[in-house]
């Protein structure tokens, strides 16, 4: 069994840049067709396509707000216009909107729930429903994957993101109630999540000082972009295919702790 997505459809939210343009670029090079969801760069995700296009893959580029139910129909229904089906969904938007907890607005609270959890929730939705209207296909051993975009904070206190962490603390128990309702009718739903990875939402952490950040990292490197798309690559493909409500932590083991390391 090789690892390919051949004949599939992918939708990737959040892919103009970041881990989702990492994982829309790998997800092409596989073998699959994908749907390179956009908020606001639009010439980002243009050209992310054209380089997917160059290399001989096949990509389009949807506009939506993942907080906005309409919108996030219309993504799904471009896909399957375009491509016939959707196999797979990489749920991937999110943003920060830091501030000491006292000092955090309520628009700055609903910002980050709305994009990083309730856009989740739609995203999976509107895929649940599209893997069940159209049946299964015989380009994968499922009806249809889902990957969620998780963080180590789902686990991992963070002062001064408090909303940050409840969102993804939310993805954590979101992803795995969906994957318990759905696994029977052989859907597959599952999560990632990332440590310390070089995208631009951390820019600003790292050049405050890396060296401080690798103190987290046990295995002593800042992740990149393609550890996550490989790490979401193996998820989606048949060779994990009894894989069913997981989080893969792609952390470098800023999990395990390390401030314990001398006996705390």
């Amino acid at each position: 069994m090789q690892l390919s997505l051949a004949g599939q459809v992918a939708v990737v939210t959040g892919a103009s840049s970041g881990l989702g343009r990492g994982i829309a670029e790998l997800f092409a090079e596989a073998g699959a067709a994908v749907v390179v969801n956009y908020h606001g760069g639009v010439e980002a995700a243009a050209e992310v396509v054209r380089g997917i296009e160059a290399k001989g893959g096949e990509a389009i580029a949807v506009q939506a707000d993942v907080a906005d139910p309409d919108a996030v129909a219309r993504m799904f229904e471009a896909a399957a216009a375009r491509f016939g089906a959707v196999d797979i969904l990489v749920a991937n938007s999110g943003i920060q909107q830091d501030a000491p907890f006292a000092e955090m607005t309520l628009q700055d609270w609903h910002k980050v729930i709305s994009t990083n959890l309730t856009g989740q929730f739609l995203c999976c939705q509107a895929a649940l429903r599209r893997f069940r209207a159209q049946g299964r296909r015989p380009h994968s051993r499922a009806l249809g994957k889902i990957l969620c975009m998780s963080s180590v904070h789902d686990r991992i206190p963070w002062a001064g993101h408090a909303n940050y962490a409840a969102s993804k603390g939310g993805i954590a128990m979101l992803m795995q109630s969906l994957a318990q309702e759905v696994a029977a009718e052989g859907i597959r739903v599952n999560a990632i999540a990332p440590g310390a990875i070089r995208t631009r939402i951390n820019a600003g952490a790292r050049a405050e000082g890396e060296a401080k950040m690798l103190d987290l990292i046990p295995y002593g490197r800042v992740g990149e972009p393609e550890d996550v798309a490989r790490a979401a690559l193996f998820l989606v493909s048949d060779l994990a295919d009894y894989v069913v409500g997981a989080t893969l932590y792609v952390d470098g083991g800023m999990t395990l702790y390390p401030g314990f390391r001398d006996n705390g």
